[in-house]
């Protein structure tokens, strides 16, 4: 059996040891619930590594983005290097799903744009759960979406091995079935090649090649080589390749499948035209008829998932199939930043069934259809065994399942624990290894807070950092402007900021360009600001969604990694959510100074490099409108075009998505301009 390995110079500190103790614990004593309540800079991918490690069991760890996924992915990566840590999320660089708004007559036709290197990586992890069981697969909450069947998935596979009988043509036949295609001129992922008595395949989630050699019907050899080079690396035994698509048609039974599609096709018709709805009745003959022609002929449609019932011989109404069913029934399951991705994944249901209703009501697609879902939250909850709910501000529902319903909310939870109440089911980590205290508050006067808040970002000009947070987009960019007509360095971030700029503004923070960033709420969760020692929460006393108690406590977090920590709350009056925060926080400091009391700890900012910049210094490569298109021979923009290409699928594979994505853009910026060049030529001859 495989095992996870765990391969760090780093040991546990402060109430790492403790927290790993406690949920191995419970895992092992039969608990299905527990919850990580650790701090920020407390090291809980650490402690979640050291679980995986004890538990030895293939673990699904869930967050709610991809930028977050990829961070996770790269550290568990380091981790366990030598075992199977995968990446999952959805493979659509730009997706726009299949829409009807009736009010308009407007039809939204599905448009997306797959991420090649993405897709490699949702096969791959797929693959590793069926064949090996160190398996980690760091994933979005996409995995709740429909994913095809993992029997078929799994019973399709061609299993070779040096010695066995079958004929060349055989596996031919198979890899067509399993959506692999012929290519004899270029072999990429998902093609294979024949050349006299050899097979060449590259398997739709390896970036490596394999080549069978026969001798009549019998497997003389099975190499693994590089299909750019053509360097052959080594000789294996056996070989098993899985399909290159998870939605799979089965030939034997496409005709059954076909039935069963045009009887439910045939009620759809009766009904729209009982209904005298005859344009739907055409609408949804039209599109049916259309795709099961293209599945006979081809075995793949656009849109294919839309008869995931069918294709995977469901029941009506039936949860599909999904990346959790891929899993053994004993899996562990880590919700990461549960505060928010617990709402998402409760969220996704609804959304999809409301878009999906109207195509159906307005005959674009048959009622089956909605069986091509996310799962509902309560059919989540029943595919996950043993899960880690992991959070710095946990909400109602982790809080809720680990204490058995005794507390309903954040609350009474933190009220609890300064009365000194335990919870056997959670596990705090509140000591930093670095020794570094919560910051300390203060709550000063509304009335003044501008000129007391230009006070404090001057004592700090040159030597730190501060962040101050407003509460809509408009106070953002007014408060930014008065600050630098002061003279001071500053910029505000907020959601009407390009995706790529925001995280170069907090780099240019770091590295001192700026010494003041203002912002919403993007400064809440995934920021790691060593350099801020004060954040300024300005109307703090304005209860919402930006003022809760969670979001206040996220907040005060960004404050955390430097020593001398500080943030100041600018209000009228205290309300309850402020004193939760406050207190909260205080309880946190008195722990964190008594543990470095009691071992003789002296706290210790966090050193940190500064990354390097996502996108490139020169501003012609990430604007079009200063490429002067007529001034480049034609030959030489193919070459721009062909390199920015190039960059792009590297960014890709490096996991910088948004990289990826501005390049996507340029690329088709550029193009968009040669036709308007074409354009302007042509009506000049005319």
């Amino acid at each position: 059996m495989n095992k996870f390995i765990l391969k760090t110079t780093m040991t546990p500190k402060g109430d790492q040891p403790q927290a790993i103790k406690k949920i191995i614990s419970n895992f092992y004593s039969g608990n299905k619930d527990m919850l990580l309540l650790g701090v920020t800079g407390s090291g809980k991918t650490f402690t979640m590594a050291k679980v995986v490690e004890k538990i030895n069991k293939p673990t699904l760890v869930i967050t709610h983005n991809k930028t977050l996924a990829a961070q996770l992915y790269s550290e568990f990566k380091e981790f366990f290097p030598d075992n199977a840590v995968h990446y999952f999320v959805s493979y659509y660089d730009y997706y726009q799903p299949e829409a009807y708004i009736p009010r308009t007559d407007t039809y939204i036709e599905k448009d997306a744009d797959v991420n090649e290197e993405i897709d490699r990586l949702r096969n791959a992890a797929t693959a590793s759960l069926f064949s090996r069981s160190d398996t980690l697969i760091v994933a979005s909450v996409s995995c709740i979406y429909g994913l095809g069947s993992p029997d078929l998935y799994r019973d399709y596979r061609i299993d070779v091995g040096v010695g066995s009988k079958i004929e060349r043509e055989e596996i031919q036949r198979k890899l067509v079935d399993i959506h692999y295609s012929r290519n004899d001129k270029v072999l990429e992922r998902g093609n294979f090649r024949v050349r006299g008595e050899t097979l060449d395949i590259v398997p739709a989630y390896e970036e490596t090649a394999y080549r069978i050699e026969f001798f009549g019907d019998e497997v003389e050899k099975i190499k693994t080589f590089n299909y750019l080079t053509g360097e052959v690396i080594n000789e294996i035994p056996s070989l098993s390749i899985y399909p290159a698509k998870h939605f799979l048609t089965i030939k034997d039974r496409i005709g059954e499948m076909r039935a069963s599609i045009l009887k439910e096709l045939e009620s759809r018709i009766s009904y729209f035209k009982n209904q005298g709805k005859l344009l739907e009745a055409q609408r949804i003959e039209e599109r049916v008829r259309h795709d099961m022609e293209m599945i006979e002929e081809t075995g793949y449609v656009g849109g294919i998932e839309n008869y995931s019932r069918y294709l995977s011989f469901k029941n009506p109404g039936e949860p599909p199939s999904t990346l959790l069913d891929y899993f053994p029934k004993d899996f562990l399951c880590f919700v990461d930043e549960s505060h928010m991705t617990i709402p998402q994944i409760r969220g996704m249901y609804n959304g999809d069934r409301s878009r999906k209703e109207t195509l159906v009501e307005f005959g674009f697609r048959l009622p089956s259809a909605l069986d091509n879902r996310p799962l509902k939250f309560e059919e989540f909850r029943e595919r996950t065994n043993k899960t880690l709910y992991v959070s710095a501000t946990p909400g109602e529902f982790e809080l809720s399942k680990v204490t058995e319903g005794a507390i309903k909310k954040p609350a009474d939870f933190y009220e609890n624990r300064r009365k000194g109440k335990e919870y056997p089911n959670i596990a705090e980590q509140i000591i930093r290894p670095t020794g570094l205290l919560d910051p300390v508050i203060e709550v000063r006067p509304e009335k003044d807070q501008i000129p007391d808040l230009i006070e404090e970002i001057k004592s700090r000009i040159g030597k730190q950092r501060v962040l101050v947070t407003t509460l809509t987009k408009k106070m953002a960019e007014d408060l930014s402007e008065y600050l630098a007509e002061l003279s001071i360095k500053v910029q505000f971030i907020h959601s009407e900021i390009a995706t790529l700029d925001r995280p170069e503004i907090l780099r240019d923070l770091r590295l001192g360009k700026y010494d003041v960033v203002v912002g919403v709420n993007l400064l809440r969760e995934g920021i790691d600001l060593p350099e801020v020692s004060l954040v300024a929460i300005l109307d703090a006393d304005k209860e919402g969604f930006l003022r809760s108690e969670q979001s206040l406590i996220q907040t005060i977090g960004r404050a955390a990694r430097h020593e001398e920590g500080k943030v100041i709350m600018y209000a009228s009056q205290i309300t309850k959510s402020m004193k939760m925060a406050i207190k909260e926080t205080e309880r946190r400091r008195k722990i964190q100074a008594k543990y470095n009391e009691d071992n003789k700890i002296t706290p210790q900012g966090i050193k940190k490099a500064v990354r390097e910049s996502l996108v490139t210094e020169k501003k012609t490569t990430t604007d079009v409108n200063e490429i002067d298109l007529k001034k480049i021979p034609k030959e030489e923009l193919r070459v721009i075009v062909k390199d920015l290409e190039d960059k792009m699928e590297l960014a890709s594979k490096s996991l910088e998505f948004e990289r990826a994505a501005e390049l996507r853009d340029l690329i088709s910026d550029i193009r968009e301009e040669q036709q308007k060049e074409k354009l302007k030529r042509k009506l000049k001859k005319s």
